[in-house]
């Protein structure tokens, strides 16, 4: 079993804990649940940086990033840094991060919400809208097309985005449908770990010019920004690369201004 297997083991224990804890109904009750959201993808289509900077602690790959960040200062210093939106992991156990955090990040910063999770359940997704999130990740590589389709299309009934992640073509194909508004491609192969940036060059010709192009994973320099923008890239997502530094926010001002 790889690291996604596992991941996805653990998430489906925990989901079922949670919906025993805190029921539908709970979070549909929710004061966030029935507020306007921000578009992410509208965001990205008018931007000329493109950049959605992530909230990370720690991952499986690299161990430990930052655990000394307060998620409220981080968001408001993305905020000023000019990010188009700001993605938030919710995973605990592997990445360290928790729904609180969207929240504290909510509470914080009036700009798109990404909740980044292994989203396997359509309670997530209604979780999500209940915590403040504007845009949701579905990864295909642990979903069929069915799962996308009801995901996705429950997402887009409460008015958030949807970003798709796909590491190969075959996940690309299988994916494809309208109610998706964004296309990630993840440099990072989720089962080794290794980064390659040819990844985006490759699949960006295949994904339909309907959908917001996003790169993520590996992303640390503005040459590979403006090669990743000749192949029809408009979003970046960077969470390591601020996220290593004492100041995330102020490292995403100094990384935008040069790119400006």
């Amino acid at each position: 079993m790889n690291i996604l297997d596992r991941i996805v083991a653990d998430k489906r224990i925990e989901v079922d804990l949670k919906k025993m804890i805190n029921p539908v109904s709970q979070l549909e009750s929710s004061f966030l649940f029935d507020r306007d959201t921000y578009s992410l993808a509208q965001k990205l289509r008018v931007s000329t940086t493109g950049i959605i900077a992530e909230h990370k602690r720690r991952s499986p790959s690299k161990g430990t990033i930052n655990q000394n960040t307060n998620v409220g200062q981080v968001a408001q210093g993305y905020e000023n840094a000019g990010v188009c939106g700001m993605s938030v992991l919710t995973d605990i156990k592997y990445f360290g991060g928790s729904l609180e955090d969207l929240l504290l990040a909510r509470a914080s910063v009036d700009i798109p919400l990404l909740r980044k999770e292994f989203m396997i359940d359509e309670y997530q997704v209604l979780e999500a809208k209940a915590n403040g999130a504007d845009a949701i990740l579905l990864i295909a590589a642990v979903l069929s097309r069915e799962e996308i389709k009801t995901l996705s299309k429950l997402a887009k009934s409460l008015g958030m985005d949807v970003l798709l992640e796909v590491h190969n073509e075959d996940e690309l194909h299988k994916s494809v449908m309208p109610s998706l508004d964004m296309f990630g491609v993840n440099n990072r192969d989720l089962t080794t770990f290794e980064v390659s940036l040819e990844t985006s060059r490759t699949l960006s010709t295949l994904i339909p010019d309907d959908f917001v192009k996003v790169s993520e994973s590996g992303i640390s320099s503005i040459n590979t920004i403006k090669n990743l923008k000749s192949y029809g890239y408009q979003g970046f997502l960077i969470g390591e690369n601020f996220m290593k530094t004492k100041n995330p926010g102020k490292s995403a001002s100094a990384f935008i201004q040069q790119l400006e």
